[in-house]
C-alpha cells in the first residue's frame, strides 16, 4: 500500500473461551428479512454473555434495545489512498465482528506485545455489544474519489442560533458508536479498535454517556431529573421504523445507501448548578411534563398523550414547552418524528468549578432536514436554551450492515469508481 500500513489481525470468532460461550454466542437470533426487525439472545443468559447479532441488513445499535453504557467517537482517516481506505474498513469490520462476538484473543507468543489488553480478562465476553460504523460527508473531498457516493442529504452539521460549537468537537471523517450493558467493555472496544487501525485513523473527539435505570418506573430520566424518550416512536413497529430511520432505495440517493441511516450527534451542557435553582413549577412549564411521574401538564401518567387541539392558548401546556415545540403532534409535523437514543455524561468539573455534565444526543433518520432540523427549529429560543448549551457534534451516515462473514462495512459505497 502507498500510504501507512494498517495492522491487521484475523482472528477466528468462532474461537471461543469455553462451552458456555460459544454456545451463548450461537443462541443469539438473526435479523429478519425487512430493515429494523432485530432480537437478541434471551435475557436469562448469565451476566456478559449475552450478544447482538453483527451480521444483517442493517447495522445493529439502532433499534437495538438500549445497552446501559455507551459511547462516540469521532476519527479523521489518514490513509492516503482509497484502497487504504477499504482495508481501514475491512478491519474495522474484522474487530467488530470479533468484539461483539467473543472470543479468546490470539496467542501471540511470549516474546511479543499481548494481543489484547486484558481490560475485560483472558476472554472477550460480548456483553451485548454493538459497534455502530457511520461516515461523515468530509470523507467525501477529494482524497479518495467517493465524492460521486456521497449520501444525498449529508452535509456538515448545522450550527444553530443557541449554539456555542467548538470547532475540534465537531464532524468528523467516521462516526463509532459503541454500546454495551458494561463500562469496561465499551472501554475494551474502542481500545480495541484504536489499536488495530493506528496509522488508518485518529480520534478526533470522544464522548462517554450512561443510561440511567427507571426511577422508580417508566422512562429513563436526564440530569434535569425529568424523564426522557417518553414520546420516541416504537422500535417494534417495523413498518414505522422504514418510515422514519431506514433509508431504502430512492431516485435521488446513491443505490449503495439502502440499509442505513442518517446519524445526529450533539454533545449538550446542561447548566445544572443554575437549573436546580428554578422553581419546579416552572421547570415543569419548560419541559411541559410533571417532574415526577412524567404526566403531560393536562394528563395523570407518562404516556398519556398531551391534547394540545384542546388548549390552543397554552393555559394547560405552554406554547413554548419543549414537548409541545418538539413534537406538535399535528398531520404536518408527524413525518418529523425521529428515533432518538441519547445517554447522559458526566465529565467531572470546568476549569472553574463548575459541574460538567449534560446529554449526549444520538438519534437516527431519514432526512436530516425533514426531521431533526425541523424539530430543531422549531425549539429555537424555547426557555430551556437558558439551562442548556450545545457544544460539539456532527452529522454522519451509518453504513448499510454486514450481510455476512465474506462482507465488510461500506463495500458497496467502495464498489463504483469515480475520481470526484
Amino acid at each position: 500500500m502507498s500510504g501507512p500500513q494498517i495492522p491487521r489481525r484475523r482472528l477466528i470468532a468462532g474461537a471461543l473461551g469455553g462451552a458456555g460461550l460459544a454456545a451463548a454466542a450461537g443462541a443469539a437470533v438473526g435479523l429478519d428479512a425487512g430493515f429494523g426487525s432485530r432480537t437478541t439472545a434471551p435475557a436469562a443468559e448469565p451476566a456478559g454473555l449475552a450478544s447482538v447479532p453483527f451480521h444483517g441488513v442493517t447495522q445493529a445499535g439502532i433499534v437495538t434495545s438500549q445497552q446501559r453504557q455507551g459511547a462516540i467517537v469521532s476519527f479523521d482517516s489518514t490513509v492516503d489512498s482509497r484502497d487504504d481506505l477499504v482495508e481501514l474498513f475491512k478491519t474495522i469490520t474484522e474487530r467488530a465482528r470479533f468484539l461483539t462476538t467473543g472470543g479468546t484473543p490470539f496467542d501471540a507468543g511470549i516474546s511479543a506485545p499481548p494481543n489484547d489488553s486484558g481490560v475485560l480478562g483472558p476472554d472477550v465476553l460480548p456483553d451485548r455489544l454493538t459497534v455502530t460504523v457511520g461516515v461523515g460527508s468530509s470523507l467525501f473531498d477529494q482524497r479518495y474519489g467517493l465524492a460521486a457516493q456521497k449520501p444525498a442529504r449529508l452535509k456538515p452539521m448545522t450550527m444553530f442560533p443557541n449554539d456555542d460549537l467548538t470547532p475540534a468537537l465537531c464532524h468528523g471523517d467516521i462516526s463509532v458508536q459503541l454500546c454495551a450493558d458494561n463500562a469496561d467493555t465499551v472501554v475494551h472496544a474502542l481500545r480495541d479498535l484504536a489499536r488495530h487501525t493506528r496509522g488508518g485513523m485518529q480520534i478526533r473527539w470522544r464522548a462517554d454517556g450512561f443510561m440511567s435505570p427507571s426511577r422508580p418506573d417508566g422512562s429513563p430520566r436526564n440530569l434535569m431529573g425529568f424523564k426522557d424518550g417518553t414520546a420516541n416512536p416504537s422500535t417494534a413497529d417495523i413498518s414505522l421504523m422504514k418510515k422514519l430511520v431506514w433509508v431504502g432505495k430512492t431516485a435521488t440517493e446513491p443505490a449503495w445507501v439502502s440499509g442505513g441511516s442518517y446519524q445526529v450527534v450533539r454533545l449538550i451542557r446542561m447548566l445544572v448548578e443554575f437549573w436546580d435553582r428554578v422553581a419546579i413549577s416552572e421547570q415543569e412549564n419548560m419541559f411541559g411534563r410533571r417532574r415526577d411521574t412524567g404526566a403531560p401538564l393536562d394528563g395523570n401518567h407518562e404516556l398519556d398523550n398531551p391534547n394540545f387541539a384542546a388548549d390552543p392558548i397554552g393555559s394547560a401546556i405552554p406554547l413554548t414547552s419543549h414537548i409541545r415545540r418538539a413534537n406538535p403532534r399535528t398531520p404536518q409535523t408527524d413525518a418529523s418524528r425521529m428515533l432518538r437514543r441519547p445517554y447522559n455524561y458526566d465529565n467531572g468539573v470546568d476549569s472553574v468549578g463548575n459541574l460538567d455534565m449534560g446529554l449526549l444526543f444520538i438519534c437516527y433518520q431519514q432526512d436530516l432536514v425533514r426531521q431533526f432540523e425541523a424539530v430543531q427549529t422549531r425549539l429555537a429560543d424555547e426557555p430551556l436554551v437558558d439551562y442548556i448549551s450545545p457544544y460539539g457534534g456532527g452529522y454522519f451516515y451509518v453504513l448499510p450492515g454486514v450481510r455476512d462473514s465474506t462482507d465488510y462495512l461500506g463495500r458497496s459505497m467502495f464498489s463504483v469508481r469515480s475520481e470526484g
